[in-house]
């Protein structure tokens, strides 16, 4: 795509997320100003609903109570003026999901650095022109920060949609160098980098539902409390509209105060308060309803609530280790433990990027301070997440961490026939013994799916190589004359072995005279030792005769067992 058609659509994407943040707080206060206020100033609507959007975006607000309400109230003068600084984080989210997604389409699109410069200016400049317009009599911002925060706000996440966009699609530039160097490192590295931003997400997420399943389970619990402080503010069906989407766009910040809560820190509503498993210490709380879903006490067994972070830990581990390369050896300790101990303390940066967002102040006084302690949950959350990840990453892969290669086991079943082993045959293939007159050659591969056998040759045919057929002259016996049958009379024979049952039916070299056959060997006992040249009688012709017949039989009797 063109890169100015990117830009064009990258700035329309800032201009969609800053008009539509704006527009879910104008709406509500209109329909307050039209049914709520008796004569509304309509001047102040606008100011209204820019400080609350510069609130959602981190933006610190100054609030001055005029002297009339001051004395219409009662209110000590010394809390006219307060700072509200406890984000609703609804919006911040919503202009961050908003971010991302922009960056990531430009990032598709092939023009990753255009759309997110494009987007972020645009979104700068409609900060600035709110920032400017917002401050009023009563409701007052630091032009910088209300310019700053929003603007980073939705710089971050662009520039995080727009890279990951880039290392998925590849953008021809530093995305793909930076993706090729990874590559090079070794194998059980290279993946490294993933597994860190995949665990990251994954703690992220499992957090995030458990921090959403406490605010539910406490809001169900107590959840006569909520509606009492409701019926108590005496609000209309307009007032009471307004209060429940304000207490919506605070849902965010309610969740990272569960997440708190939970993992054993807690959170504070207001000066020397604590709201934690182990006890609760609060004092007058601002009759706000869902703040009636915070516990009195507590009971000894919410401290089991700091398991569901681990859990986290445990699901993330096992998620990774499923991912994670498998070898031919054990799995090298360190990469693992890297990834351990990176999305332990990212999941611990987060969180305390999210308490600090997620604590400021809610009015005067004692109510100055609220929130979660960024340092304390950060410590907690990277803790008890690194238990989880170090069962799964950090243990034994179940079921060994070699290979799986029948050469293995075979070689620990059979390592006294190593030849047969090194093959890669079958260990329960039976073995066959061999006597061939040649056993520095290597062995012939068998046709079949075994692997190689020992003294048999390659090809389709299933007999043996060096198998002699009946009636033929054996190799190893010189030929100097024969009988009628076509027998050899040169040379003894009588160094030929009968093949026995399951033998192999080779013939061993014959000795080039008689006198060179052991004087053990039966056949040849009755044989002439003085005269070596000497021709044979009849009855050592006969005994020739009879041991070809046998040993003839037997071959044939061989073929047909290994054929069968």
């Amino acid at each position: 795509m063109h890169r100015l058609l990117v830009a064009l659509l990258a700035a329309l994407d800032a201009v969609l997320a800053a008009a539509g943040g704006i527009a879910v707080i104008l709406a509500p206060l209109a329909l307050l100003w039209v049914f709520g206020v008796g004569d509304p100033d309509w001047g102040a609507l606008w100011p209204a609903s820019a400080s609350i959007w510069h609130l959602g975006h981190l933006v610190p607000v100054t609030v001055t109570l005029p002297d009339a309400y001051l004395a219409a109230t009662g209110i000590d003068p010394t809390f006219a003026s307060f700072t509200l600084s406890l984000a609703p984080l609804a919006l911040a989210a919503f202009t961050a999901l908003f971010a991302a997604r922009s960056g990531a389409r430009a990032a598709a699109a092939g023009a990753a650095i255009t759309g997110w410069l494009s987007g972020s200016v645009v979104f700068a400049g409609i900060a600035v022109l709110v920032g400017v317009s917002a401050n009023a009599e009563l409701v007052a911002s630091e032009v910088w920060l209300a310019i700053l925060l929003p603007s980073l706000l939705f710089f971050v996440p662009s520039f995080l949609g727009a890279f990951i966009g880039a290392w998925r699609v590849g953008d021809d530039g530093p995305v793909d160098a930076l993706r090729t160097r990874i590559r090079r490192l070794p194998h059980a590295w290279a993946e490294v980098p993933a597994l860190v931003v995949r665990g990251l997400a994954f703690t992220t997420l499992g957090l995030v539902a458990v921090g959403g399943a406490v605010v539910v389970v406490g809001l169900i619990a107590r959840s006569t409390q909520v509606i009492g402080l409701y019926q108590a503010s005496n609000a209309d069906a307009i007032g009471a509209t307004v209060i429940a989407l304000g207490q919506l766009m605070y849902l965010p910040t309610l969740v990272v105060w569960a997440v708190a809560f939970t993992a054993g820190p807690g959170f504070a509503l207001g000066t020397d308060t604590a709201v934690t498993p182990a006890g609760t210490q609060v004092g007058a709380l601002p009759g706000i309803p869902v703040l009636g879903a915070v516990p009195d006490s507590t009971s000894s067994w919410l401290l089991l609530l700091a398991l569901l972070p681990v859990a986290v830990g445990v699901m993330t581990g096992w998620m990774l280790r499923s991912r994670m390369p498998r070898t031919a050896g054990p799995e090298p300790f360190g990469p693992r433990l890297v990834v351990t101990l990176a999305v332990a303390a990212l999941t611990g940066g987060v969180g305390a990027l999210a308490a600090l967002a997620s604590s400021g102040s809610i009015g005067p006084g004692r109510l100055a301070d609220t929130g979660p302690e960024p340092g304390p949950l950060a410590l907690v959350l990277g803790l008890e997440v690194l238990v989880g990840l170090a069962i799964m990453l950090l243990s034994p892969r179940g079921g060994g961490d070699d290979v799986d290669d029948d050469r293995h086991d075979i070689a620990a079943r059979s390592g006294g026939n190593s030849a047969f082993v090194s093959s890669g045959a079958r260990s329960d293939f039976p073995s066959w013994p061999s006597t061939d007159r040649y056993p520095d050659a290597p062995p012939a591969t068998a046709p079949s799916g075994w692997g190689h056998l020992p003294g048999w040759a390659g090809g389709d045919t299933d007999e043996p190589a060096d198998a002699v057929p009946a009636g033929a002259t054996p190799t190893g016996a010189p030929s100097t004359g024969s009988d009628s049958s076509g027998v050899s009379l040169g040379g003894s024979l009588t160094g030929t072995t009968p093949a026995g049952a399951g033998a192999s039916t080779k013939k061993a070299k014959a000795p080039t005279s008689p006198s060179d056959v052991p004087p053990s060997d039966p056949s040849t006992t009755d044989a002439p030792s003085s005269t070596p040249d000497a021709v044979p009688d009849d009855d050592v012709r006969a005994r020739i005769r009879a041991a070809w017949a046998a040993a003839d039989g037997d071959s044939e009797g061989d073929d047909t067992d290994h054929r069968r």
